[in-house]
């Protein structure tokens, strides 16, 4: 499988993955989505909420890339978090309409790039203004990492709460080779 290949496919299962999520986390009432649980972010909404920040953080980053890309453009409209744990939306319904805005910029950009954008590297500041410069492929990669190590949590914190995920593996989205 090529990297792009992987790319795409890892986008697909974020895509997958956030759907799952956000319709198991939408059965709660909001009391119980905001409930303090003693997670890193907080609560079921604020793991959730952290996943939106990071995502529009990097994805504003990647706007950056030469290559210019037209999926990125949607972020415009959309505020860039000036810190980790900023509120993106007041509930689960304003939450899950700007993860599936996002999911569909990231899957856009993925079909958009092709494997010579993958080795560029790409300039950016960190939230402290430190600068740094790394190769784009390992970015991407980092992305969807950062997703499923936040993913795994809130799906930890929703079966506490009694919400049954089901499955959660990428290999539910690998096809057979046979």
């Amino acid at each position: 499988m090529q990297r792009i290949d992987h790319i795409r496919l890892m986008a697909r299962y974020n895509s997958w993955m956030n759907e799952r999520l956000y319709t198991a986390a939408s059965t709660l009432p909001d009391e119980a989505l905001s409930a303090e649980r003693g997670a890193f972010f907080g609560s079921i909404l604020g793991t959730l909420n952290h996943l939106l920040v990071a995502d529009r953080i990097w994805l504003g980053r990647y706007s950056a890339h030469s290559a210019n890309f037209r999926a990125l453009q949607a972020l415009a409209e959309l505020e860039a978090p000036t810190r980790l744990d900023q509120p993106m939306g007041a509930d689960i319904r304003k939450l899950t309409a700007l993860r599936k805005q996002l999911d569909s910029c990231i899957e856009a950009l993925t079909a958009e790039m092709g494997e010579e954008h993958l080795d560029q590297p790409l300039s950016y500041c960190n939230m402290k203004g430190v600068a740094a410069q790394k190769h784009f492929f390992a970015l991407l990669m980092h992305l969807f990492n950062h997703q499923t190590h936040h993913r795994g949590q809130a799906t930890t914190l929703l079966t506490q709460a009694g919400v049954d995920i089901g499955v959660t593996d990428l290999l539910a989205l690998i096809p057979d080779e046979l």
